[in-house]
C-alpha cells in the first residue's frame, strides 16, 4: 500500500480520487485543495450566470462527503505552502491556522490554473471581475441584479469571453466585447467560421470591439469606462477573460517546465522527478498533431490525465493516447465544434496544408420541418494527406461528427480514406452523400 497525496481536487484531482480508490482498495488517499468546494463544473458557468440553467447545483460532480466516503482524507481550504521533493513532504495550512505535514510515496499535483490578469492602470477597482471559481460567477451574479450595473465589458473573446458575452445580454445588459486579435475565437476556427459567430454576436446586439488593446480602466473606486488603443467604452462592469497560467509555483526550480510554465509530463504523466506526477491544467498533454508536448487546457483532457495518473500511481503502466484539443460552443443556437489545427495555424507551423468546405443540408431535401445546414472545413497535410484538423457549423447538433474527425487525426488517417470510410444514411439522420463524404472527396 502507499501513501498518495493529491494537491488539488477539481476535474482532474477529483477524477484520479476516485479512479484510485475505486481500483485499488487499501490505498491511503491525503487530498488538499485551497477552495471550499470540489469538482465545480466551470464549462457550465455561462449558463447559470445567463439564467440558462437553474441554478448552480448540477455543476458539481463531486463533493467532500463523497470521497471521504470512498476513504480519502479531504482537507478543504488548506493551501500547500511547500513541498520538499527530496524528502518527499509536503506542508500545508488551514484556513483556521492549523499546520499539516504530511509524508508520501506518491504525489499528484493537480493545481489548475488561474485567470491572467494584466498589469493595467484601474485593474483594482470595483467590479473588475474574474470568472473562473464558483464564487466568481456567484459574486458576478448578485451584482448584475443591480440597475447600476447596465454596461458590461469583455476583456477576451475566446470561448469563455463569448459565453460570457451571451450570458450578459440575456440579462438586458449592454455588452461590449473586446479583444486585441480581429476576431474571436481565432484559436479554434479559421476566418469562415469566426465570421459566423461574428455576426450572431452582432445580430443579438453585442458590440464588438475587435483588434482593439484594452489600455486603461478607468473610475473613481468603481469601474466607469475602458479604454482601448483605438476607443473609449461606458462600463459598470468589466470581466476578464484573456486567457489562463497554469499554477505551478510549488515546482518551479525543482520540475521542469514547459514555454508557458506549465509541468512538462510524459505520456503517463509523470514529470521531471520520481514519484511526483502532474494532471490538468498545471501540466502538458501530448499533442497527436503536431506530435509532442502541448498546453490544451481542457476539462476533458484534466479528466483523462487524471484518470491515466492514477493507474500509474498504483503500479499501472497506462499511457495517454494523446490529444486532438475537440473543442465546441453554442451560443444563441449556433453550434460550432472543431478538433486539431486550423488552416491558418497548421501554416504558421510551417505545414504544407490544404483545407477542403462543404456545405449542405443536414438531411435530404425531402425531409420537412428542421433541416439546417451545416458547414463543414477539413485541413490535411497536402503532401501526406493526413488529416490535421476539422471545423463544423451549424444550428442542428453535429457535436458527434467531431468525435469521427478526432479519432481520425489520432489514427493518422488520410482525407483520402475518410471519403470511403463507411458512415450511415437514413433520411431521418442524413444524407446518402452527407457533408463529411462530400467534403473528403472533393479534396484535391
Amino acid at each position: 500500500m502507499s501513501k498518495i497525496i493529491v494537491v488539488g481536487a477539481n476535474h482532474s484531482g477529483t477524477a484520479a480520487i476516485k479512479t484510485i480508490l475505486s481500483n485499488y482498495p487499501g490505498q491511503e488517499v491525503v487530498v488538499f485543495d485551497s477552495n471550499s468546494n470540489i469538482s465545480f463544473l466551470g464549462c457550465g458557468m455561462a449558463l447559470w450566470i445567463g439564467s440558462q440553467i437553474d441554478g448552480p447545483e448540477g455543476l458539481f460532480y463531486s463533493n467532500k462527503a463523497e470521497l471521504e466516503g470512498m476513504g480519502a482524507v479531504v482537507h478543504m481550504e488548506t493551501p500547500i505552502e511547500k513541498i520538499d521533493f527530496d524528502k518527499k513532504r509536503v506542508y500545508a495550512k488551514s484556513k483556521d491556522g492549523t499546520s499539516f505535514e504530511e509524508s508520501y510515496d506518491k504525489l499528484i499535483l493537480a493545481t489548475g490554473s488561474w485567470p491572467i490578469v494584466p498589469n493595467l492602470p484601474g485593474i483594482d477597482l470595483e467590479n473588475v471581475q474574474l470568472v473562473k471559481l464558483y464564487q466568481h460567477a456567484e459574486d458576478v451574479i448578485e451584482k448584475i441584479k443591480s440597475p447600476d450595473i447596465q454596461n458590461v465589458t469583455v476583456v477576451g473573446a475566446g470561448y469563455i469571453g463569448v459565453e460570457l458575452a451571451e450570458a450578459f445580454e440575456r440579462h438586458g445588459k449592454t455588452t461590449t466585447l473586446i479583444d486585441i486579435a480581429e476576431t474571436c475565437l481565432p484559436v479554434y476556427y479559421d476566418e469562415e467560421f469566426t465570421n459566423l459567430m461574428r455576426k450572431n454576436l452582432q445580430d443579438h446586439g453585442i458590440k464588438l470591439a475587435f483588434g482593439e488593446k484594452v489600455t486603461e480602466i478607468r473610475g473613481k473606486g468603481k469601474v466607469e469606462e475602458v479604454v482601448t488603443d483605438k476607443n473609449v467604452y461606458k462600463s459598470d462592469m468589466v470581466v476578464l477573460c484573456i486567457g489562463f497560467r497554469p499554477n505551478t509555483e510549488l515546482g518551479k526550480g525543482k520540475l521542469e517546465l514547459f514555454k508557458n510554465g506549465a509541468y512538462l509530463v510524459n505520456k503517463k504523466q509523470e514529470t521531471s522527478v520520481k514519484d511526483v506526477y502532474a494532471i490538468g491544467d498545471c501540466a502538458t498533454v501530448y499533442d497527436n498533431v503536431i506530435d509532442a508536448p502541448n498546453y490544451i487546457a481542457l476539462a476533458t483532457n484534466a479528466v483523462r490525465s487524471g484518470i491515466v495518473a492514477a493507474h500509474n500511481v498504483c503500479g499501472g503502466t497506462l499511457a495517454s493516447v494523446g490529444v486532438q484539443g475537440s473543442n465546441g460552443i453554442s451560443i444563441y443556437d449556433l453550434k460550432m465544434v472543431s478538433t486539431g489545427i486550423t488552416l491558418n495555424k497548421a501554416k504558421s507551423l510551417g505545414i504544407n496544408a490544404k483545407a477542403t468546405d462543404f456545405e449542405d443540408l443536414q438531411k435530404p431535401e425531402f425531409i420537412k420541418g428542421n433541416n439546417p445546414k451545416v458547414k463543414i472545413r477539413i485541413v490535411y497535410n497536402a503532401d501526406s494527406r493526413v488529416i490535421l484538423g476539422a471545423q463544423m457549423a451549424s444550428t442542428y447538433d453535429i457535436s458527434m461528427g467531431i468525435h469521427l474527425f478526432s479519432l481520425a487525426i489520432q489514427e493518422k488517417v488520410t482525407i483520402d480514406k475518410l471519403a470511403l470510410t463507411d458512415i450511415l444514411f437514413l433520411p431521418h439522420f442524413n444524407k446518402p452523400y452527407n457533408y463529411i463524404t462530400m467534403a473528403a472527396i472533393s479534396a484535391k
